[in-house]
């Protein structure tokens, strides 16, 4: 039997997931400037691999026998990802992509551990799965964050 915690886990993955393609998109329309176009472009191709990982997770809650938030049930946490006022401001969207990142490690390490702790091994291989693609995004990221601070 499947613990709670890997469930709220697997629930609030999923939300982070959904509220993280509603800020990259969001992102990718309002960022100006010439500077602006890798990272929009970035930020574009990573909202496929997020919704993917969306679905991957809320197809492991249902055969869970449980399933994923839906919107009524959404709280936005991602504070620092959510669009800048001044519309070039690209630094402050790349720290606001690594704190989300950050954070979908952090919960896919702790998801990799109440799953191994709940003997789910499903679960366990998804989330190691996802912590891979999240770790090469941040990666990726934390790249663009230096070329930003250099300049």
């Amino acid at each position: 039997m499947t613990s709670d915690r890997v469930i709220d886990l697997l629930q609030k993955a999923y939300g982070d997931e959904m509220e993280t393609v509603m800020n990259y998109q969001t992102n990718a329309i309002v960022l100006d400037g010439v500077r602006a176009e890798e990272i929009k472009q970035s930020l574009q191709q990573d909202i496929q691999e997020e919704l993917t990982h969306a679905g991957q997770l809320g197809n492991r809650l249902k055969q869970l026998d449980a399933r994923p938030p839906s919107s009524a049930e959404f709280t936005p946490r991602q504070d620092s990802l959510r669009p800048p006022k001044d519309s070039t401001d690209v630094l402050s969207v790349i720290r606001g992509v690594l704190d989300a990142e950050e954070d979908a490690i952090e919960t896919y390490r702790s998801l990799i551990d109440a799953a191994e702790d709940a003997d789910d091994p499903v679960t366990e291989d998804l989330a190691v799965t996802i912590l891979a693609d999240e770790e090469a995004h941040r990666t990726e990221f934390r790249g663009f964050e230096k070329e930003y601070q250099n300049d």
